[in-house]
């Protein structure tokens, strides 16, 4: 047995649970981020005197709603002290979930 799979045996399985969650979700974050890579050439496009196309405005709507959809998760966890304020970020996350009603 390697030495990694013996101290992954030695963690607690709720400890695994919270390493494995917090693993999925940068691996989300970083793959939203690498997905808004050509965002920038797009924006700078009518900043240096061209025209958007109707394809091409399509894909900054999308890369926005990407991106706004991720930003209120990272502000939460970026922001000085952000780990106090966590117990009530989940409580407004499954509030959200809720009044939803699916």
């Amino acid at each position: 047995m390697a030495s990694s799979e013996r101290a992954e045996i030695a963690i607690p399985a709720w400890w695994q649970q919270i390493l494995s969650s917090q693993r999925r979700e940068a691996r989300r974050i970083l793959a939203e981020l690498v997905a808004t890579r050509g965002l920038m050439p797009l924006l700078m496009k009518a900043r240096n005197g061209g025209q958007w196309t109707p394809v091409e405005k399509e894909e900054i709507l999308g890369h926005l709603r990407r991106m706004a959809h991720l930003s209120p998760y990272l502000v939460a966890l970026l922001l000085p002290g952000s780990m106090l304020f966590l117990p009530a970020y989940a409580w407004w996350l499954d509030r959200r979930r809720l009044n939803r009603g699916d």
